[in-house]
């Protein structure tokens, strides 16, 4: 068998639950891994539990504190050759003709800029290695579409994009680019909008957990873990023929209310 050579791998978003959990599954892996996180708490946390892991507090929608997060992670592992975009806000609620337009843009500047400006920092010396795999998360919610969450569809929609497009471009310099269309997620936001809706409704958490679930084929959420799994097999060399892909890892999500 072939011996391991580790990835130098960066993760966005990387110091909390689904970010948290890909990261640690790659230095498990044996992978050098750099992460950031706007939650200086949770950065610290992270970091403190994973001596082997480095990171940095950065906002990924700024483009130079984009330019000083890798220029710290290039510091010590040099360049990236695995790129994970997994930071994503929720934008704001409401009907189309109502939303904010400063919301509006917050929302594209993070979701799509933000992996925009980490990309644009990665893919120079992934043409000159030849190398690289870039993994940008979208939602299923494209597949569903939710009313009243324009922002949020509309800017995984272009993230979608961004990543197809980004995946004919770089395939020349074998460099693979895919995307990762979460469902229901078992994390702590997730259980939060159910107990905060059972609330409101005054009915038990689990009959709106079932409601939930409703439209989910396999009738469960989706564990950060099975998520990291998919990342990982993406950033692998058993995926080394696959690029342009929209892998959702949702139970089959067929509908949202």
């Amino acid at each position: 068998m072939d011996k391991y050579i580790p990835e130098t791998v960066l993760v966005t978003g990387g110091a909390d639950s689904v970010g948290r959990v890909i990261a640690e599954a790659f230095v498990a892996r044996g992978d050098r891994v750099h992460i950031c996180d706007v939650n200086g708490a949770a950065l610290a946390n992270t970091l403190a539990a994973n001596p082997s892991m480095r990171g940095t507090l950065a906002d990924v929608s700024d483009p130079a504190a984009v330019a000083s997060l890798f220029a710290g992670a290039r510091s010590w592992m040099g360049e990236v050759s695995v790129l994970v975009n997994n930071v994503g806000i929720g934008g704001p609620r409401g009907n189309i003709e109502d939303l904010d337009v400063a919301a509006w843009k917050q929302t594209m500047d993070i979701n799509v800029g933000g992996m925009l400006y980490c990309m644009q920092q990665a893919i120079p010396l992934m043409k000159a290695r030849g190398h690289g795999a870039i993994v940008n998360f979208s939602t299923g919610s494209t597949r569903t579409r939710l009313p009243g969450r324009t922002a949020y569809v509309a800017s995984k929609f272009a993230v979608e994009g961004l990543t197809l497009n980004a995946a004919r471009e770089l395939g020349p310099f074998g460099i693979r680019c895919n995307a990762i269309l979460p469902g229901a997620i078992n994390n702590a936001r997730m259980r939060k909008i159910i107990s905060d809706r059972a609330a409101e409704v005054a009915r038990p958490v689990e009959e709106v957990t079932r409601e939930v679930l409703k439209y989910i084929s396999m009738k469960t959420m989706v564990e950060p873990s099975e998520i990291a799994d998919m990342v990982l097999f993406l950033a692998s060399g058993a995926a080394r023929k696959v690029t342009g892909e929209l892998v959702s890892v949702s139970g089959n999500v067929e509908w949202e209310e």
